[in-house]
């Protein structure tokens, strides 16, 4: 019988109770900082941290490397889907399999995958909602054997291009006043207070909402949808128009459009480049406190 997901999120109940199931791919999306001699930090694969613990039947994928165009200038850069979709089937993920994405942070590197997936137009997977560190925290079975899926025979491709976006697309929305921009990082960097990308602030007119600020301190599951919208409204986040979220580097911004998903907005876009694109550019606007 056939896993369907018909949700974003999946409990830690209901993944351990699922945990043996032949359709299910569980996957670690876990990025590590790594801080630089200049200053700045950079994100390295968690394949130590994974080998010493990690969820039972689970792999790990490097987002950094593997399902990141290596042809690109920038890191993190989502790779053509086509590309994606033959990594994933390579790993198990296809026609007839059920992904649960997780981290060990703050659900932002397993939404990016997730939202990655739903770009190719694979809709059958989710998040664990309060990943490994409430996975830890209830005391679940880890293990630290490798697991090895299957290839898949296909996993086809639906590309939906309108939810992964460029540049162009977030220069239109400014001058056409299309969409909404939402600054995904914390509230020090929307200020300018904080200058990690080159170029302090955000981009002119955006909302902010720290991807953080959605979870519950206690357990790192994301809030109720009710009030997850609640804190969008006070932000000044309309529910009615298209939402273009961004960060440094398209992973933040994964976790709120996965958050805006749970509230039922349909129309969510991540800017893939996000600042470490835009301020690279003197001539692109930026705006401070």
């Amino acid at each position: 019988m056939a896993l369907t997901l018909d949700t974003p999120l999946v409990s830690t109940q209901w993944l351990e109770e699922h945990l043996d199931d032949p359709a299910l791919r569980i996957i670690d999306c876990s990025m590590v900082m790594q801080p630089n001699d200049d200053g700045t930090f950079g994100f390295v694969a968690a394949t130590e941290v994974f080998s010493e613990g990690h969820i039972c039947n689970s792999i790990y994928v490097d987002l950094g490397g593997e399902l990141s165009d290596q042809n690109h200038e920038m890191s993190l850069m989502m790779p053509s889907p086509e590309v994606l979709a033959e990594t994933l089937r390579l790993k198990g993920i296809g026609e007839g399999t059920a992904v649960v994405c997780y981290d060990r942070s703050n659900h932002a590197w397993a939404s990016r995958v997730w939202w990655m997936l739903k770009t190719c137009g694979f809709d059958n997977a989710a998040v664990l909602n309060g990943g490994y560190k409430k996975w830890l925290a209830e005391s679940r079975a880890i293990s630290t054997e490798m697991t090895e899926y299957p290839e898949a025979d296909s996993l086809p491709v639906k590309p939906r291009s309108q939810q992964m976006v460029d540049k162009e697309r977030v220069l239109s929305a400014l001058e056409k006043d299309d969409a909404q921009l939402l600054h995904s990082l914390p509230l020090p960097m929307f200020t300018g207070e904080v200058n990690a990308y080159g170029r302090p602030g955000r981009i002119p007119g955006s909302k902010h909402m720290y991807c953080e600020n959605l979870l519950n301190a206690q357990d790192n599951t994301f809030i109720d949808h009710h009030e997850i919208l609640s804190k969008y409204e006070a932000a000044g986040v309309s529910k009615d128009q298209p939402i273009i979220a961004y960060c440094g580097g398209g992973i933040a911004a994964s976790a709120n459009a996965l958050a805006l998903t749970l509230t039922g907005h349909d129309n969510v876009a991540v800017y893939d480049g996000s600042l470490s694109e835009w301020c690279a550019d003197p001539n692109l606007p930026m705006e401070v406190d």
